[in-house]
């Protein structure tokens, strides 16, 4: 269903002879899916990457993004900071909402709650369920430095 809408706003934008770094954008999404759907092949998985892998593949674009936009921003090149936070933007309309550090917060009790977890040793379990619940969704680094916080 993703996978869908990705083409289907690919297409939209060809069509629409939208701005070019749109395009560009969605184009560099088809080929990390595709590079996963190869990878999956290799391990006899048929049916491609799910919605679920895809969900993780744009959060790591975006990841990526950010990491290269705070280099530019340092190395004096604001037009391609600008260029990336462009990227992210469009890469993010397929995300679902991220949820905010206050929810993020209440979710990390939630776990911690149901899960009766009283260490540090108990952050693995908590951390899976949080990402099993929230992919995509979530900040998992900030998640885990406020579960460290809370389990420590």
């Amino acid at each position: 269903m993703l996978r869908a809408k990705i083409d289907d706003a690919l297409k939209t934008a060809m069509k629409a002879k939208d701005d070019k770094l749109r395009v560009a954008t969605l184009r560099l999404i088809n080929a990390a899916i595709k590079d996963r759907d190869i990878a999956a092949r290799g391990e006899d998985r048929c049916e491609g990457v799910s919605d679920d892998e895809i969900l993780a593949i744009l959060t790591k674009m975006v990841k990526q993004r950010e990491d290269s936009a705070a280099a530019f921003e340092k190395g004096c090149r604001p037009e391609l900071a600008e260029q990336e936070r462009a990227e992210i933007d469009v890469i993010r309309e397929f995300l679902p909402r991220q949820l905010s550090e206050d929810e993020i917060k209440v979710a990390v009790d939630e776990v911690i709650t149901e899960y009766e977890a009283s260490g540090l040793k108990d952050m693995g379990r908590c951390m899976g369920a949080l990402k099993e619940r929230y992919s995509g969704a979530m900040d998992f680094g900030r998640a885990g430095k406020l579960m460290k916080e809370s389990l420590s």
